[in-house]
């Protein structure tokens, strides 16, 4: 009897979970810094540069795992990582409590490690901003999605760019933007693992990136770079439309991420892998 859709994802999203608690009690990572009140935004964004620091990253093979994905638009699109759902036999975004909606279509960046899914439709999109021109070296962020299999966010301060190398399943060389992390949501602790494919959500309420990657013993969380976002939805003919969330704050990016999630704009996205 072939099980239905909804129950593989679940089954799915609960071998992982298992797998991200135990980790979680293993994880290294130091306490994370005390929050910082206001912003402190300094020098202009640089554009990348062969100079640029480079940081590693292994791309394990294809196998069940859950992730994070955003609403960029009404017609059913969504934005998330390329790892997380990149050559999986079943996509599906989670709804509600056992219940997940299937992705009809997933087009991944060959040069990034982004990716668009689409649903037969979505809930409130965001708003993009993609406009490197404006980014300054210090500014704050916010990290939303579901890190460790459940609701959680981080806020940050960016660094400046780097150049993310990545070998394994698949080989990219692309530049990414390093931020700083500086405060989390009370309880979340250890990896941020899950988080991957979450919207970066700047202090006016919209995106700036696409959250990828994490170093936690330095403190660094990654993002992909704007002009590489434009560049996937240029490529894919996709017309994003979304309002801001309003202004985000050191003192309300929790409560606020919430409400992203309960109206499903912010959403867990699950992989099931071809051996499932």
């Amino acid at each position: 009897m072939r099980l239905p859709d909804w129950m593989i994802y679940l089954l799915a999203l609960g071998a992982v979970l298992y797998a991200l608690f135990a980790l979680d009690e293993k994880a290294d990572a130091p306490p994370a810094p005390p929050p910082v009140g206001e912003e402190t935004a300094g020098a202009m964004l640089p554009p990348p540069s062969e100079f640029d620091p480079e940081v590693l990253v292994e791309v394990g093979p294809v196998s069940s795992g859950v992730g994070t994905a955003f609403s960029i638009g009404r017609e059913g699109w969504w934005l998330t990582a390329r790892h997380v759902v990149d050559a999986c036999q079943k996509v599906g975004i989670v709804v509600g409590r056992g219940q997940a909606v299937a992705v009809k279509e997933v087009r991944a960046a060959r040069r990034a490690d982004i990716a668009l899914v689409r649903t037969t439709n979505a809930p409130d999109p965001l708003a993009l901003d993609l406009d490197e021109s404006t980014f300054r070296i210090g500014q704050s962020a916010f990290h939303l999605g579901y890190p460790q299999g459940r609701p959680g966010e981080a806020a940050s301060r960016l660094m400046g760019r780097e150049t993310l190398i990545a070998h394994g399943r698949y080989t990219l060389n692309e530049p990414v933007l390093a931020w700083s992390e500086i405060g989390r949501t009370g309880g979340l602790r250890g990896s941020l693992a899950g988080i991957s494919g979450g919207p970066v959500i700047d202090m006016q309420g919209k995106v700036v990136g696409v959250t990828i990657a994490e170093s936690a013993r330095r403190g660094r969380i990654y993002t992909a770079a704007p002009s590489t976002v434009a560049e996937l939805l240029k490529l894919e003919k996709v017309s994003p439309a979304g309002r801001s969330v309003g202004a985000l704050t050191i003192a309300n990016y929790g409560p606020e991420a919430d409400k992203l999630r309960r109206k499903l704009s912010v959403a867990q996205v699950v992989c099931v892998g071809p051996n499932t």
